[in-house]
């Protein structure tokens, strides 16, 4: 075996190895070390994909279907939605399983807010918002 056919066999090793230890926001700073979602797998709780170019959490155990895209199954995935510290993101609306938390900043409607509570599904400027000021 040369030392790249062993590189290539070793790669989905300590892929899965490094991908289960990290955080939701670690794992959008490493979205490319993630497999892209296929039908037809078997796929557990916490597992990270990559699909329509976001990066979605397993929600529960289950073997893939071509009708059960992480788009169209939200109680088997979650969008990973922690934003990066270093660029504030446009707000989605998230599912309860994918909420922000204290701290969470985004932008809205022209305005950035920051999450004043975890497991905020609300829209900023409803409640558990508050405009962002850059000087506190």
């Amino acid at each position: 075996m040369t030392l790249v056919e062993k590189a290539r066999a070793l790669r989905p090793i300590i892929e899965k190895a490094v991908c289960a230890t990290l955080s939701d926001t670690e794992a959008l700073d490493a979205v490319s070390l993630f497999p892209a979602w296929v039908s037809g797998k078997s796929y557990a709780t916490d597992d990270h994909v990559k699909y329509d170019g976001a990066l979605y959490k397993c929600l529960q155990v289950h073997t893939s279907q071509a009708d059960w895209t992480p788009t169209a199954a939200p109680s088997l995935w979650a969008k990973v939605l922690v934003p990066n510290p270093e660029t504030i993101p446009e707000w989605e609306q998230p599912d309860s399983t994918n909420p922000y938390m204290a701290g969470d900043t985004v932008t809205h409607n022209g305005t950035t807010w920051v999450s004043d509570i975890d497991n905020n599904v609300w829209e900023p400027g409803v409640c558990g918002w508050s405009e962002y000021n850059v000087s506190a």
